[in-house]
């Protein structure tokens, strides 16, 4: 069964009268885990692509990017996405619902709000509703400044692009200690790591831009240390 058919049988609640974040606690075990986090993508990046006053094209392409949608799956899939984008409830339910679901902190968080910063960059423009937005769910989450700041510094380009942030050690750290966390990086980047964690597959690209940038960290302080 793909996720999307799993989607569209939990959406077959709503017939009955149930509101999409009722949804969630149909699918709070394991097994329905990719599902859960897919249905989080797609209402947290519909609320956020309003944050800063409309939904663009552009915006829904690029959640297109990171969720390949099979085609007899796309009803379904502009469903919720629509559904997300009109329910009363705030994009802090939806947060807060996801968060309850993983560990706080977890690599799997770290992939959906790298998801969101992906939707929210879109249109080539961070706006302070999308910041704003970002950081709130960042908290929810269980991610303190010093982490949001090394996420947002992967997509906003005239965000401080510290190596170390990046790399989440301190400037004096010994190298090896700092090679390590590099490889520590690459390795919660691995598509059968993110599979694992309970990353849908179709949502496997949102490691790209995470390999570029702490590859590019390392790349960076290496060079510098003569190594």
């Amino acid at each position: 069964m793909s996720i999307w058919t799993r989607i569209a049988d939990a959406l077959g609640a709503l017939a009955q009268g149930e509101g999409l974040s009722a949804v969630f606690d149909r699918l709070r075990t394991p097994p329905e885990r990719t599902a859960a986090f897919a249905i989080a993508v797609i209402a947290l990046g519909a609320k956020m692509a309003k944050a800063d006053g409309e939904v663009k094209r552009v915006e829904v392409a690029a959640f297109r990017e990171v969720f390949t949608i099979p085609k007899d799956q796309e009803k379904n899939a502009a469903r919720v996405f629509n559904l997300a984008r009109t329910d009363i409830a705030g994009f802090d339910v939806y947060a807060r619902k996801i968060a309850a679901m993983f560990e706080e902190g977890s690599e799997t968080l770290k992939d959906l709000l790298d998801g969101l910063f992906h939707i929210a960059m879109a249109d080539g423009r961070y706006h302070p509703g999308e910041d704003e937005f970002l950081r709130r769910v960042a908290e929810i989450f269980g991610f303190g400044e010093a982490a949001f700041m090394r996420i947002r510094a992967r997509f906003v380009p005239d965000a401080e692009r510290d190596p170390y942030d990046i790399l989440g050690v301190p400037p004096d750290a010994p190298l090896d200690e700092v090679r390590s966390a590099w490889r520590a990086h690459v390795r919660d980047s691995h598509p059968d790591r993110m599979i694992a964690r309970g990353v849908p597959e179709e949502a496997i690209k949102l490691a790209e831009k995470r390999l570029i940038a702490v590859n590019e960290a390392w790349e960076s302080i290496s060079a510098a240390r003569g190594a």
